[in-house]
C-alpha cells in the first residue's frame, strides 16, 4: 500500500499486518487444534507463502506453535497466558465455586458467558474444555445466554441490525429481527431467557443476568439440561436457584461502586 493510499484510508502504517496477524488467530476461534498454512491461506483468503510468513512471525512471538512432524499451527503458551490474565482480571475466576455448586444442586450444566461481537462466549463452567481453557462461543440469537446478553445490552451494543444474518439451527431458530425484537421484550419483563431447542434438539437452557448498577448485564448465566428434566412445572424452582447465584456473583465480580443497590431495611 503506497502512502497516498494509507492516507486516504486513515489506517497508519503496518495496519494491514496486524489485522491479518489478529485475523489468523482467529482462525482458531472455530476450529481449535491444529491448521496448515493452506487451511489458514484458504480461510483468509491468502496466498499460502503470506499466510506461512504471518504464521512464522507469531511462532516467534509466542502466539502460535509449529508441530515439527506435520508443520501445522496450533495456538501458543502466549495467547494461554494472556487468556488466563483476561480472566483474572475479570475476576471470573471467582465465579468458578458458585458454578460447580449450583450444577451440583441442580443437576444441569452451569455456565457463565460475556459478550464478543456476535457471539456469546464461555468463559467459566462445564462447557470450558478442561484441558486447553476453551469455552465455547454460542450464536446470540439462538441461545438463553445470548438473549440475555442481548436483552440487557448497553447502549452502543443493542442495535440489532448489526448482527449478522440469523442462521436457523433448527426449525425453532428465531431467523427474523422483528421476532428476535418482540423475544427479547419478553425476555426483559420476565427476567430471564429460555432456548428451547433453538440451538440443538433435546436441550433446553434458561438464562439470567448479571447486572451491574447501571441495569446493564455484566455476563449471563445458564443452566442447560434436557426437556425432561427443565420442565415447565420445574422452571420457577431452576429460576430461584439460577437467580441466587447471580445475585451472588454481582459480588463477586463487581467492584462495589458498579453493584446494584438493593432494598434494605
Amino acid at each position: 500500500m503506497t502512502t497516498d493510499a494509507r492516507t486516504a484510508t486513515g489506517a497508519p502504517p503496518g495496519a494491514q499486518a496486524v489485522t491479518r496477524a489478529l485475523g489468523l488467530l482467529h482462525c482458531f476461534r472455530d476450529r481449535p487444534g491444529e491448521l496448515s498454512a493452506s487451511d489458514l491461506a484458504r480461510r483468509m483468503d491468502l496466498s499460502v507463502s503470506t499466510a506461512h510468513r504471518l504464521a512464522r512471525t507469531l511462532v516467534a512471538a509466542g502466539f502460535l506453535e509449529q508441530n515439527e512432524q506435520t508443520a501445522r499451527y496450533r495456538l501458543g503458551p502466549a495467547v494461554a497466558e494472556l487468556g488466563r490474565l483476561s480472566l483474572h482480571e475479570r475476576g471470573m475466576h471467582r465465579a468458578e465455586p458458585e458454578l460447580t455448586e449450583l450444577a451440583r444442586v441442580t443437576g444441569a450444566t452451569a455456565d457463565l458467558a460475556i459478550r464478543s461481537g456476535a457471539h456469546a462466549l464461555i468463559l467459566v463452567g462445564r462447557s470450558v474444555d478442561p484441558a486447553s481453557g476453551l469455552g465455547l462461543r454460542r450464536p446470540l440469537h439462538s441461545t438463553a445466554l445470548g438473549k440475555v446478553l442481548l436483552a440487557w445490552a448497553r447502549p452502543g451494543e443493542d442495535d440489532l441490525s448489526a448482527l449478522p444474518p440469523l442462521q436457523a439451527h433448527t426449525d425453532r431458530t428465531i431467523t427474523r429481527l422483528d421476532a428476535l425484537r418482540a423475544e427479547l421484550e419478553q425476555v426483559r419483563a420476565v427476567g430471564y431467557a429460555l432456548n428451547d431447542g433453538e440451538s440443538a434438539y433435546g436441550v433446553r437452557t434458561l438464562a439470567v443476568p448479571v447486572l451491574d448498577a447501571s441495569g446493564h448485564v455484566h455476563a449471563a448465566l445458564a443452566l442447560r439440561s434436557t426437556p425432561d428434566s427443565l420442565t415447565d412445572a420445574r422452571l420457577p424452582w431452576f429460576l430461584s436457584r439460577a437467580h441466587a447465584c447471580a445475585d451472588a456473583l454481582e459480588v463477586l465480580l463487581l467492584p462495589p461502586a458498579q453493584r446494584r443497590i438493593r432494598g434494605g431495611a
